[in-house]
Formats: structure tokens, sequence, C-alpha cells
């Protein structure tokens, strides 16, 4: 679950205190890395299908 896309959603959607639990090198490497995975979703195809 080490996903620099995760940390980053899981941070911004915290209202009032986000708590990060793990080593700092983990972390370290998340933010650091730049792999990125493409993300399958059918979100297109059900706004697409909403419009017909």
């Amino acid at each position: 679950m080490l996903k620099r896309n995760l940390i980053y959603t899981g941070i911004t959607r915290g209202k009032r205190l986000v708590v990060l639990v793990g080593q700092k090198r983990a972390l370290a490497m998340v933010v650091k890395g730049r792999q990125t995975q493409r993300t399958w979703s059918k979100l297109a195809e059900w706004l697409s299908a909403e419009r017909s």
C-alpha cells in the first residue's frame, strides 16, 4: 500500500488531524518515488452513460 497517490489522498482528506504511522524510511521512499500506476475505473464510462 505504499503508493504516493494514496498517501497524498489520505493527507489531503484529513479535516483536523492526520497521523502517519510507520517507518520514516518507508514514507521517504514513497515521497521520493516517481512510480505511478494507472488506475482503471469506469468513471468516464458511467459519466458518459449519464449524459445519454
